[in-house]
């Protein structure tokens, strides 16, 4: 029998809301403290995040900023005067600004649309930044008292005309631009229907680096460039030649190359990332990672934290060396290489190293890590240290007080040989000789990664007294280019083997699971296969599908990314080849569901929109099958992760009772 601490209780689903998550350190330019954000979700629909700053001699880390807000992207100032940070304090998100030795913060940009982004420039003088402008008004000041627009139709000419993290398109783009604070003037960088990110300075800062689709094509197309604009002569050079995707760039300290993160779609959206070196003089691109296959980037997946920042490659201070994320068999590490493409582990250790911070004078890095038994603390890597200083214990209060469930490792092999990893959780209070039942939970993407990472639903499924099985069939990350891409073309197939082959290994390994008490989750493509699951088998006697996809001949037209999905990831499309999208439709074998089936979609989702459910909803009700419809209003694709906290909270406990009502 498994021993429990009696003052430790089973995570509830409201846990959400005291679990601290940290990302986004950036260390100062002398290298002695440390920036970073600790955010945390408050009642109903509200998250706070603040900036907290560390000495690296002190114990703990200080709150600098305060109130019911949302701060966060701090950076300190290349002379160590300032502290920038981006705020919708006032309103919308604005740049704002405080002394190193602290005091009030201070508003420095009030551009209508707001900021997404801001960069330093060098020599301390000015900021880039990226903000949302309208093409024909140009940079314009926000203002509060603005008048309330009548009521009127929305025209679309764009096939691009909606996103699911901003709703229906406006005429904005995301454009560059420079604040020069000598003058506390602002000057548009760039123009035209395009939009641009990812902003980068040289050290001589008189040059500006950003990725961008400029073709005049954009709208069809799924390439982004990396350009280099020139602010004395205003001459924008293009780097890349629309052969792929190139985003993260960062400049050696000499000015003369970029490394970026990308590739040339050569399997469209299942091509791995790989390090690529451009010399900015001579517009010479080279993929330095091709011997290595393995997924540069994080990909790993968690419901704590999600589209963290991540600094891309990064140079040494002699540039002989280039540090960044890649992700590998359920983990995220830090890695360096050289000019001849030699790849060494920095920290490579089975959990999720989320985000760094690197200090090139001092040649040592801030980290964020997290592992299944914590969300995620900030650690100090000397390069040639063997182990690593922790820094802060943000959730030590918490973890004190609840059950922890640690996934077991393990490794089967699929049907056709295949070599499939993945894990198991037991029910958190587990008793030797008992009997639970085994919920199988599947990632979205399909071209994502369940890692050793903390995730909150399922300790709480564990702690509800489920056993939870997860792991990364074909088609996820983390195992190599063939297998990320043997999905494409074959959802439903072999994909729904390995799914099933790790029940069977479960089963005939694990005694303590109950095999007449299966239920199946999953969200967004993990959705699309549970949906696929209760039609293809009646093994599972519950079932939640989340933000699914149930019609492949609908989806293409309603979904904000379909009209490229669908033919990238099915090879099918319309008009060309409806039979198949039909056969791939989880909707055409409703007559074959005997599975109770919770279907939860939230009422914004554009990425895989309402309709998908409703569709699947009301064929099942038509059939007087086992099936429920829970709508979640003011919610997008990111409900699980990012949506309102009264909500995720909601959605946890529905899911809970389903699967014990039926379990």
């Amino acid at each position: 029998m498994r021993s429990v601490s009696l003052q430790k209780r089973p995570i509830a689903a409201d846990d959400i809301k005291h679990i601290a998550v940290v990302s986004e350190p950036h260390i100062s330019e002398e290298g002695t403290k440390y920036a970073f954000v600790q955010k945390h979700a408050g009642e109903e629909d509200i998250y706070y995040s603040h900036i907290y700053i560390q000495h690296l001699t002190d114990d703990k880390p200080v709150q600098w900023t305060f109130g019911e807000v949302q701060d966060h992207s701090p950076q300190w100032a290349p002379d160590g005067s300032e502290l920038l940070f981006l705020s919708a304090r006032s309103g919308s998100t604005q740049i704002w600004l405080m002394s190193s030795a602290g005091g009030e913060p201070r508003q420095y940009t009030n551009i209508k649309g707001g900021i997404t982004e801001a960069a330093w420039a060098p020599d301390s003088q000015s900021i880039a930044f990226i903000a949302s402008v309208d093409s024909e008004a140009g940079l314009m000041e926000d203002s509060t008292q603005e008048e309330k627009k009548p009521l009127e139709p929305v025209l679309v000419n764009r096939l691009k005309y909606k996103s699911d993290t901003k709703g229906l398109h406006d005429k904005t783009r995301q454009h560059a631009a420079l604040l020069d604070l000598r003058s506390n003037k602002t000057t548009l960088l760039t123009k035209g229907p395009f939009d641009h990110f990812g902003l980068s300075w040289a050290s001589d800062s008189k040059r500006l680096a950003f990725s961008a689709n400029r073709n005049e094509d954009e709208d069809k197309s799924a390439v982004v460039d990396l350009f280099v604009l020139h602010l004395e002569t205003e001459e924008l050079e293009k780097m890349t030649e629309s052969t792929g995707i190139f985003t993260m760039a960062n400049w050696s300290g000499d000015g003369k190359y970029l490394a970026a993160i990308g590739h040339e779609l050569e399997y469209a959206d299942a091509t791995i990332n790989q390090v690529w070196i451009i010399n900015s003089r001579t517009k010479e691109n080279t993929c330095m990672t091709l011997k290595w296959d393995v997924q540069i980037g994080d990909a790993a997946i968690g419901d704590v934290r999600s589209s963290h920042p991540n600094p891309g490659p990064v140079w040494s201070r002699d540039q002989k060396h280039i540090y960044f994320l890649a992700s590998e068999r359920g983990s995220t590490g830090l890695y360096q290489m050289d000019m001849l493409g030699e790849i060494e582990a920095v920290h490579e250790e089975e959990n999720h190293l989320f985000g760094f911070s690197y200090h090139a004078a001092k040649d040592f890095f801030i980290a964020g890590i997290s592992d299944p038994s914590n969300p995620g603390d900030f650690f100090e890597i000397q390069r040639k240290a063997e182990a690593h200083v922790r820094l802060t214990d943000v959730n030590n209060e918490f973890l004190k007080k609840v059950d922890i469930s640690i996934p077991e490792p393990l490794s089967f092999k699929a049907e056709d040989g295949w070599e499939i990893q993945g894990w198991l959780m037991r029910p958190a209070q587990f008793e030797e000789g008992q009997q639970y039942p085994l919920v199988l939970e599947i990632h979205g993407g399909p071209h994502a990664m369940y890692a050793n990472t903390f995730f909150h639903e399922m300790q709480y499924l564990a702690a509800r007294g489920y056993a939870v099985l997860y792991i990364n069939p074909r088609g996820s990350h983390g195992y190599g280019q063939s297998f990320v891409d043997a999905v494409r073309g074959d959802y439903g197939g072999k994909d729904y083997t390995d799914l099933m082959s790790a029940v069977d290994y479960v089963l005939q390994s694990y005694s303590f699971i109950d095999g007449s008490r299966l239920g199946v989750t999953g969200g967004s493509y993990g959705g699309f296969m549970t949906n696929w699951i209760v039609g293809h088998t009646n093994r599972f006697k519950a079932a939640v599908t989340q933000r699914s996809i149930s019609n492949w001949l609908s989806f293409q037209g309603v979904s904000d990314i379909g009209f490229f999905f669908t033919e990238w990831e099915l090879k099918s499309s319309l008009p060309d080849s409806p039979e198949e999208l039909w056969n791939f439709s989880p909707l055409k074998y409703i007559k074959h569901v005997s599975t109770p089936l919770l279907i939860m979609h939230g009422e914004q989702d554009l990425r895989c929109p309402i309709e998908q459910g409703e569709q699947f909803f009301i064929g099942l009700k038509k059939l007087d099958k086992t099936v429920e419809f829970l709508r979640f209003p003011r919610s997008n694709h990111e409900l699980s992760r990012g949506g309102p906290p009264v909500l995720r909270i909601h959605r946890l406990e529905h899911m809970a009772e389903w699967f014990n009502r039926y379990l």
